[in-house]
């Protein structure tokens, strides 16, 4: 036991020092799972719970601004706008999500499938950095309706594993004019509502693998994810506003080449999870 519970300390902290960068956390935990042998049901139960303790890091980091959204949604035209561009934003991917939810968990969640989109995912980002576009929206304030719904088709993008939520949403945000602190912080926003809805979605879809002598160990993973998130957002945040995502794109693609050459030589016998 003492074992599983260091494996779940290390995918706890995985959870949260990936699942806001745009590397795909999803595709870490898959990949690491198998890597350090936990790829049964409850594993898969884990995995989802522990993105709990991940998106609370984000809503305690902004929880004044969340708090000023949540008071000024009936009477502040700012916060309803914010407020509606969230749900609009939102809709894509939770009405994909549904339709789509057994074709993704039954196809496409599988360590290969997960590096081939890493590579993918990296080479659309040093495309993207490439063009230098010019930013015409800096401010999550001042986005309008149409632009959120193609925000939100860009995050539907990561309902492939190994995409990264966060990495399509950003870089969307960028190929669609907005700043990089403003695609950034519109990407946190959005996790919001589409994680608490995911996690609850999937843990409602795996309720029978959740069981009450697992609650230590899901815990630990909860923590790990809640406290890591809360140092790699942070640091997130100073990074973006002058620096280029080239970096995780080049690890993105590095790791994915990785993944596929040892699968492509046989040195690690990757198998679905």
């Amino acid at each position: 036991m003492d074992g599983l519970w260091a494996i779940a300390l290390i995918l706890g902290a995985l959870e949260g020092l990936t699942e806001f960068l745009p590397v795909s956390s999803t595709g870490h935990l898959i990949i690491a799972g198998h890597l350090l042998g936990w790829t049964d049901e409850t594993s898969k139960a884990f995995k989802i719970f522990i993105q709990l303790g991940a998106i609370l890091s984000v809503c305690w980091i902004y929880r004044a601004r969340l708090v000023s959204l949540l008071r000024g949604v009936a009477s502040e035209p700012v916060e309803q706008r914010l407020a509606l561009n969230l749900a609009i934003a939102f809709l894509p991917a939770a009405v994909l999500g549904v339709l789509l939810h057994g074709v993704i968990k039954g196809l496409l969640f599988g360590p290969v499938t997960v590096a081939a989109a890493l590579v993918v995912g990296g080479v659309a980002i040093l495309l993207i950095e490439r063009r230098n576009l010019a930013p015409t929206t800096h401010s999550i304030d001042t986005l309008d309706a149409r632009l959120a719904l193609k925000l939100g088709f860009a995050q539907a993008l990561a309902l492939f594993p190994g995409v990264s939520r966060s990495g399509a949403t950003i870089i969307g945000g960028l190929w669609l004019g907005l700043s990089r602190p403003a695609a950034a912080e519109f990407s946190f926003f959005l996790a919001i509502p589409t994680m608490f809805a995911a996690t609850a979605y999937d843990l409602y879809k795996s309720r029978e693998l959740l069981h009450a002598a697992d609650l230590p160990l899901f815990g630990i993973g909860f923590v790990a994810a809640f406290l890591t998130g809360l140092v790699a957002v942070r640091a997130f945040v100073s990074w973006v506003s002058a620096h280029s995502f080239a970096p995780f794109a080049w690890y993105r693609i590095g790791f994915g080449l990785l993944v596929l050459a040892t699968w492509w030589t046989g040195t690690v016998a990757w198998t679905p999870t």
